[in-house]
């Protein structure tokens, strides 16, 4: 068989595996059976916890109804791996088959049993939480996948109805169940062809003509934004369709086809269809069994925008700054709860910002940056002039260095706290102007927030009527003050190339980080291949 595996091969296997007649152990072979079931298992902590909790008894190699059962569920979710993104040779379903075929003694029963344990457990640690482990595919993705407690698993599945447990392992959440489509319309399509001939051009604007034009044309056509036409003019359909594009793509929608446009229209469907399949996984590991809380924050990087969800709705949205796209700078990913606000913040630098933005500079003018005070071990401000700046490192140098409240302040007016290990959280900024740019990495790590003041009242709406007149009363203090949640809210860093929307088509945006690439290496190495789908 190709790489490429077959459904209906392997669909067709999985039904012979689990109408299989399997040899019984006749009574005086019983303990054969059970002590190659306690010989394979000794080499898995948690398969072995869970054999030693049933007496050894085996779930997949019974002739029983319940064992036939989970042998038909599982051999069939293997034989739609695909369907997920996942690699179905990494669950050997010939070697499964060919395994049941050769069973000769309890004791070939007894290790096929624990085989078949194992194999499920990977098939369902990766279709629950995902395929690749965030931080071995980049440092800064210090996300906490919900894994599910491997023995607890086995234990819970022996106890289900098997169609219905395979069933759920996926995650369920709406953004899942439409990748997996656009999945599918997106091999239907690679199927058919591509997008035809690139767009070979810097710029196209309205009134133009030509073979780019065409081009540009038929691109569109293809990509499902243009009605099929004969134009090869650049007219108002032509504008309307390159904006609607240019939306779904994270870009000015101006209608006029730019460098920065036709780079994305000239991107491949194949390489959209990596940009699904890793949004597949990522949706994978925040597979928590909660969900993410009925309000959450969402901050997705690379579309440099922050939501405040409830209920699954969307009841704020702004746009955002995210950390540079210089390493040290970037924003990383992970999730955690937002307990407070702060009104008139100070901004205590970072030690890591001090040494490497503001060290250097005070070595070489201890006038630079007038802005920031220097804080002693006993809380004192200390005068520049008695400081001698080239004598100490960033692990050696002995004060705070802090910015007071103000509206010049780098927070702004007010900062959003979720207190985490990374010294990354939500703010105002005073630098308005780069917001109005398509790509904002700008920041030290932080996220900064278009409207702020926006952003606030709504978060108090919750736990007063009126938030507007309290939030400003505060501010006209400029007094630093914190005002905590009454509720704390989940906050959720994360990283979508590629999401979705309840109507229209999949929005992409561009891998300002390169981590999906590095993602998807991950996934191709691990044996995840792309596909095509006719009919």
């Amino acid at each position: 068989m190709s790489k490429m595996y077959r459904r209906d091969v392997l669909s067709g296997l999985a039904a012979t595996a689990a109408a299989m007649t399997l040899p019984v152990p006749a009574r005086a072979e019983v303990t054969a059976y059970k002590q190659a079931i306690a010989e394979a298992a000794s080499r898995d902590r948690d398969i072995a916890r869970f054999y030693q909790a049933t007496g050894y008894e085996g779930i997949w190699t019974g002739n029983g109804g319940a064992d036939r059962s989970r042998r038909k569920a599982f051999l069939a979710a293997v034989a739609d791996a695909d369907e997920h993104g996942l690699p179905v040779g990494r669950y050997d379903p010939k070697l499964i088959e060919t395994n049941f075929r050769s069973v000769k003694s309890p004791r070939d029963l007894g290790r096929l049993e624990v085989e078949m344990s194992t194999i499920f457990l990977r098939y369902a640690r990766d279709v629950q939480t995902g395929l690749v482990v965030p931080s071995q595919a980049d440092k800064q993705i210090a996300r906490k996948v919900p894994y599910r407690p491997r023995d607890g698993l086995l234990m819970a599945f022996s106890k289900s109805t098997p169609r219905a447990f395979v069933r759920a392992l996926p995650p369920s959440s709406d953004e899942y169940k439409r990748l997996m489509k656009a999945k599918l319309d997106m091999e239907r399509f690679i199927g058919k062809g591509d997008w035809g001939p690139t767009v070979r051009a810097k710029k196209l604007e309205r009134g133009q003509g030509g073979d780019p034009v065409v081009a540009l044309r038929n691109r569109l056509i293809r990509m499902g934004y243009l009605r099929r036409n004969a134009s090869a003019a650049y007219d108002d359909r032509m504008m309307q369709a390159v904006a609607q594009f240019q939306h779904d793509h994270g870009l000015r929608p101006d209608g006029v086809a730019g460098p920065a446009t036709i780079d994305q229209l000239n991107v491949s469907a194949a390489t959209r269809l990596t940009q699904i399949m890793v949004a597949m996984e990522r949706e994978r590991w925040i597979n928590h069994p909660g969900g993410l809380g009925d309000r959450h924050v969402w901050v997705n990087l690379p579309d440099f925008r922050v939501k405040l969800i409830d209920q699954g709705r969307v009841t704020f949205e702004t746009k955002s700054v995210v950390g540079s796209q210089l390493y040290e700078k970037r924003t990383p990913e992970f999730s955690d709860f937002m307990e407070y606000m702060e009104i008139n913040p100070d901004w205590t630098v970072p030690r890591s910002i001090l040494g490497r933005d503001y060290l250097p500079k005070l070595q070489k003018d201890p006038n630079a940056a007038r802005y920031l005070e220097l804080i002693d071990m006993n809380g004192r401000s200390v005068s520049r002039d008695q400081i001698d700046f080239s004598q100490y490192t960033e692990e050696t140098f002995p004060f705070t260095v802090r910015q007071p409240p103000g509206r010049s302040n780098a927070l702004g007016t007010v900062k959003f706290m979720f207190p985490n290990p990374h010294a990354v959280y939500l703010h105002d900024t005073p630098d308005r102007h780069l917001f109005g740019r398509d790509i904002r990495t700008y920041s030290s790590g932080c996220i900064r927030l278009h409207d702020p003041h926006d952003f606030a009242y709504t978060l108090l709406r919750r736990q007063m009527k009126n938030p507007e007149p309290y939030f400003q009363s505060i501010l006209a203090t400029r007094r630093q003050t914190i005002v905590p949640l009454d509720q704390s809210v989940p906050v959720h860093i994360d990283y979508r190339t590629a999401f979705t929307e309840p109507k229209g088509p999949v929005q992409f945006r561009g891998d300002v980080y390169g981590r999906d690439a590095r993602i998807w290496a991950q996934m191709e190495r691990a044996g995840v291949a792309l596909r095509s789908v006719r009919g």
